[in-house]
């Protein structure tokens, strides 16, 4: 990112200390969350909106967000003291012989997302453009493919620099909504509508996206400290949800007959009847599901990478492009199950398992262990 050792503007930012302690791991973070997790507003009415529209504020806040900011923070300092910077290691350390189970768990997440992603991408370049679903579908993901044979210095790149285009659509997306629908939204949130299985759904919703930890490892190298790990684990949850939640709010004008639409983003947008802002918001979508795709399958090869290093061989850029396109040939496949339904059962069945592989060990076992690596690791 800099040039010739010299850096300048968002370059020498980009490279400071500070963004790559307390912002970059948020950031990456946020970008693999965001396809997954609330990208095409999907997500937002599965999890939140159908609880309803005061009831899914509650989740994001007071589940979801407490929730990601124990769990990172925790991780993190975890990372740290142990010098485990990719999932394999992590989870070897932290479960011994049955870390596994969180690969197991973590695949098939990634196929989820992945699925979810061309799903997404096919929907909203069908409805946009009439382009034929699984154009939309196979372009996407071979982007994916192309950027992870790229590697980690491309990818980090990538989703810092799409991250800033994405909060200025997202920030004109919600400027835009909150102008047009501000009084009737208010309306819909003073009526108070809370539903039973709200507190269930925000855990659920927690839990399935904390395993895009695995992608965010890489980027903790910079972390020293304690207090460093456990304010950059709180950011990290902030930056993630706030821009959810603002989506949320603009959705959330279209209660409730959104709540059966596919892609509610799409549906938001053409209420708000900017063509302008709806082509910029597909194309900055297209690029963040591709960023999304990316962030799991990254996390696959560097994992295999350290595999091979203790083996004293090297993952090449071709391996690492080919592992990419072969999950991406099944995502494909996996894709024709449509976006609804991969959401609604894919992601609520995994989430358990990632408490089971990740959470609940990591907050019992993993802070004893934390505590007995000593103070001077503090």
């Amino acid at each position: 990112m800099s040039n010739g050792g010299k850096s300048h503007g968002l370059s020498w930012f980009l490279d400071s200390k500070f963004y790559r302690i307390y912002l970059l791991p948020g950031f990456v973070f946020q970008s693999v969350v965001i396809a997954g997790g609330y990208g095409t507003g999907r997500e937002l009415i599965e999890y939140f909106l159908q609880y309803g529209p005061l009831g899914g504020i509650l989740g994001m806040f007071l589940v979801t967000a407490v929730i990601w900011a124990v769990v990172l923070a925790a991780s993190y300092e975890f990372a740290r003291v142990f010098k485990v910077y990719d999932y394999r290691s992590f989870f070897k350390k932290l479960l011994g012989p049955a870390w596994p189970i969180f690969e197991v768990c973590y695949v098939l997440l990634l196929f989820i997302v992945l699925a979810v992603v061309g799903a997404a991408a096919g929907a909203i370049l069908r409805d946009t453009f009439g382009i034929p679903y699984i154009v939309g579908v196979s372009v996407m993901l071979l982007g994916v493919a192309f950027l992870a044979y790229l590697g980690s210095e491309a990818i980090a790149a990538y989703m810092s620099w799409w991250s800033f285009v994405l909060y200025a659509v997202y920030a004109a997306f919600v400027i835009f909504g909150l102008s047009k629908f501000g009084p009737q939204i208010s309306q819909i949130i003073a009526t108070g509508d809370v539903r039973p299985g709200w507190v269930l759904s925000g855990f659920k919703y927690a839990l399935y996206n904390l395993g895009c930890i695995a992608a965010v490892l890489f980027t903790l190298k910079d972390i020293e400290t304690r207090g460093q790990a456990i304010v950059s684990g709180i950011l990290s949850s902030l930056i993630t949800i706030i821009p959810g939640f603002l989506f949320y709010l603009v959705v959330l004008s279209g209660y409730p007959e959104v709540l059966k639409v596919e892609v509610p983003a799409y549906y938001a947008l053409t209420q708000i009847g900017s063509f302008l802002l709806l082509a910029a918001y597909e194309v900055v979508l297209f690029g963040t599901l591709i960023e999304t795709g990316t962030g799991f399958i990254h996390a696959v090869n560097e994992r295999l990478a350290s595999y091979f290093k203790e083996k004293d061989k090297v993952l090449t850029q071709a391996h690492r492009g080919l592992i990419a396109l072969g999950m991406v040939l099944l995502s494909i496949a996996m894709s024709r199950f449509g976006l609804i339904g991969l959401i609604a059962k894919g992601y609520g069945t995994i989430s358990w398992g990632f408490f089971v592989a990740h959470v609940l060990p990591l907050l019992t076992i993993g802070l004893v262990m934390i505590a007995r690596a000593g103070g001077q690791k503090a």
